[in-house]
């Protein structure tokens, strides 16, 4: 514990509470004294709760930062592999395989009706 000292117009140093005659005023001051520490201690404690909650949106938002960039870089490969597929069924559609292409599509259709059927039962 700190004890704190005052100065008089004298210019010496005087520890709260002893100021003679004037003890009056000193009740006063020391009640307003007394309120202005319990709300700097309530003022503390809120800057102390906003520091802590700063501090875990920080890293929270690096956390968020670290995922959004692995699912650029994912999409951006799926994008690369649709592409080549595109490629390759286009090449596949100008050749005279029509035929080949038209029982894929009909297969695709056939698996994609069965997943649907199988989700829809459940």
């Amino acid at each position: 514990m700190t004890v704190k000292y005052y100065i008089r117009q004298g210019g010496e140093g005087v520890p709260p509470g002893s100021y003679g005659n004037y003890g009056y005023a000193n009740s006063g001051y020391s009640a307003c004294e007394e309120e202005n520490e319990r709300l700097t201690e309530s003022l503390r404690s809120k800057v102390t709760a906003i520091k802590s909650l700063s501090i875990e949106i920080g890293h929270e938002v690096k956390t968020q930062n670290k995922l959004l960039s692995e699912m650029d870089s994912q999409f951006d490969s799926t994008t690369g592999f649709l592409g080549k597929t595109m490629g390759k069924l286009k090449i596949l559609s100008r050749g005279s395989q029509t035929k080949l292409l038209c029982y894929m599509m009909l297969f695709s259709l056939f698996v994609f009706f069965i997943i649907y059927w199988i989700i829809k039962l459940r």
